[in-house]
């Protein structure tokens, strides 16, 4: 909890300690945030708060790849265009936004929301598996490309669920080495991402 100075009214302090629990702003950010929230006109103030809102009312997971959309399915998992038979397996929504911006994939993907991470707790019941698993079921994927991280609990999540889906009989693969060891697909330039996808090798 971001620490407030004395004589802080409990609106700002309230406000302070709700920015401070957002990833990477730390408590002097947080007061900025705040004040600059105070400070503004209360026409920005309420579109903050109605953005916030909507984002938890009408945002949910698309039940074919579980992917955040508004509509479900999304639109992804409803264009005719792309490609049914390959399933492009990432671990978070920013990941599909790099390898659309990259372009060269047609295909369908499926959101894990996560990675496997034993020291955080984090098993498979934790991730969107079963769902991959179900999706798989019908025989119409033939390949499944994963694009988790090139990090140790991607590179672990990727090989857990190689074991799961090779024996129905699908084609495994797995994003090129051009992408460096340890990086985020987030961050990764477009050209280093679309040649990894065109170079994706069998496990």
């Amino acid at each position: 909890m971001a620490e407030p100075m004395a004589g802080t009214p409990e609106p700002i302090t309230r406000l302070i300690d709700a920015f401070h629990k957002l990833p990477g702003i730390g408590p002097k950010s947080a007061q900025r945030l705040a004040y600059h929230i105070l400070r503004a006109p209360a026409a920005e103030a309420e579109a903050l708060a109605t953005a916030l809102r909507d984002v938890k009312e009408r945002i949910a997971l698309c039940s074919q790849c579980c992917n955040i959309t508004e509509r479900d399915p999304c639109s992804y998992c409803t264009d005719p265009r792309r490609d049914t038979t390959v399933v492009c397996v990432v671990e978070q929504p920013l990941d599909i936004l790099a390898l659309e911006r990259a372009g060269g994939f047609r295909g369908r993907y499926h959101v894990l929301h996560g990675v496997l991470n034993p020291m955080d707790g984090i098993g498979p019941e934790h991730l969107h598996i079963r769902e991959l698993l179900k999706r798989l079921e019908s025989g119409e994927v033939t390949e499944v490309i994963m694009a988790t991280n090139p990090s140790l609990e991607g590179e672990a999540t990727a090989m857990y669920l190689h074991r799961l889906t090779g024996p129905l009989g699908v084609r495994v693969t797995r994003l090129a080495r051009g992408l460096p060891s340890g990086a985020d697909l987030e961050y990764t330039d477009d050209v280093t991402l679309s040649r990894a996808l065109e170079g994706r090798q069998a496990f």
